[in-house]
């Protein structure tokens, strides 16, 4: 075994040493066992750079505040398809009776609806054209998970009044001001 003086100078002819750390063969590491195959765990400073990895994604700057006069929000859009197999399209009647019912009593505080006209290519490969209804909720403060768990109720009363397969909802953050 190559040996180094009390400088780390090493003889000529040896290898330099692998890792920057010391590591004694048998020794107890200090790397977690579970980690070690995540981080190409050799014995050497893999471990180190997985260590400083990790401690650096933990300090990571948050996203930059709203601006002054506005506030953190979830916006949530949601659009309903008004085909329907084996009938007419939903009625405008039908949707003004949805919305109070239905989407009005969930969300008293504000809303937005208006008319859309969708499309896709359906499975013979040819486009498929559909009118729709779209809905804007703000929700100021609320997570994607609560605006999810706030408008799930609606798409699924939707899909079991009006026999529909689905309901397409997006989510995303925003900065809003009243």
């Amino acid at each position: 075994m190559a040996t180094a003086d009390r400088h780390g100078a090493r003889r000529a002819g040896e290898q330099p040493p692998t890792s920057f750390l010391p590591v004694r063969r048998g020794a107890r590491s200090w790397f977690p066992k579970a980690l070690r195959p995540l981080a190409g765990w050799r014995g050497g400073a893999a471990p180190l750079h997985f260590f400083l990895l990790l401690l650096l994604n933990a300090c990571a700057p948050a996203p930059p505040p709203c601006p002054a006069g506005t506030g953190p929000a979830t916006v949530a859009e949601a659009y309903f398809g008004r085909n329907v197999r084996d009938r007419e399209e939903v009625s405008e009647a039908e949707w003004r009776a949805f919305l109070a019912d239905t989407v009005t009593p969930a969300f008293p505080d504000g809303l937005t609806a208006f008319d859309g006209a969708g499309q896709w290519r359906n499975r013979e490969g040819r486009i498929a054209q559909e009118r729709s209804k779209a809905l804007v909720v703000v929700l100021p403060g609320a997570t994607a998970e609560q605006a999810r768990a706030r408008i799930r109720p609606i798409e699924e009363a939707w899909k079991a009044r009006f026999h529909q397969q689905s309901v397409l909802t997006l989510y995303r953050a925003a900065c809003v001001g009243f």
